[in-house]
């Protein structure tokens, strides 16, 4: 008999060199923190699905269709989605040298900001992750589709995390996100920990086929949500 809890999730959003794990069993969603992905797979091993707010797959050449789709789905919150780098630039030691693999193959650099996430990308490829279980998520499109009604603001403002809030509260109690939020160590920020519970909500929704694919139905190229 399999060792997972039937009814248990997980989403996990990284949070300053640390992955923040929010954990759903279909009532209440309690936080830790662990501190790289082999610790997270051991803690959420008896979780159905585990969503993780990280590219799982890279491009050999070009952009991710599931990138692509993401983005058209968000329309101006598009650049909330930085392009996943192509594979071969994993083995890139420095920027320039990122760059100048992405321009080859591409005809385009990486940003900054991909850069940064490299690091994260790597560290995720390196781990033992099932591929049938583990899925790539993007909070953004999950908030979106929690509550398509509402146009949010930056997750890193007052309204933006209020309105969050707001929609994770639809299907968390509202008291039990207060107080797990009071109980999360110190390191992850606010938007971290909310976006991990939104991570959550579409690791549910898969373990349930009630999700939405971005790019392909399996995990080659798919961001679920």
């Amino acid at each position: 008999m399999s060792s997972r809890t039937e009814n248990t999730v997980a989403g996990v959003d990284g949070a300053k060199g640390e992955w923040v794990i929010a954990r759903f069993d279909g009532v209440r969603v309690d936080w830790t923190v662990e501190h790289d992905p082999e610790l997270v797979l051991a803690a959420t091993a008896s979780c159905r699905t585990v969503g993780v707010d990280m590219p799982l797959s890279m491009p050999t050449s070009g952009y991710r269709a599931s990138e692509v789709e993401a983005k058209r789905f968000l329309g101006p919150a598009r650049s909330s989605i930085f392009h996943t780098p192509v594979h071969a630039a994993l083995e890139a030691t420095s920027y320039a040298d990122a760059c100048a693999i992405s321009r080859e193959i591409t005809g385009k650099a990486i940003s900054k900001q991909t850069w940064y996430l490299m690091p994260a990308i790597r560290s995720w490829r390196a781990s033992s992750f099932d591929a049938d279980r583990v899925v790539e998520v993007h909070p953004e499109c999950s908030f979106r589709l929690m509550t398509p009604d509402v146009t949010f603001a930056s997750k890193k403002s007052g309204r933006g995390a209020g309105q969050r809030m707001a929609a994770l509260s639809r299907w968390i109690d509202p008291r039990n996100l207060a107080d797990g939020l009071a109980d999360l160590p110190s390191g992850p920020a606010l938007d971290d920990a909310l976006d991990a519970a939104a991570a959550a909500w579409s690791a549910w929704r898969f373990s349930r086929s009630e999700h939405r694919s971005f790019g392909t139905a399996d995990s080659s190229d798919r961001i679920v949500a």
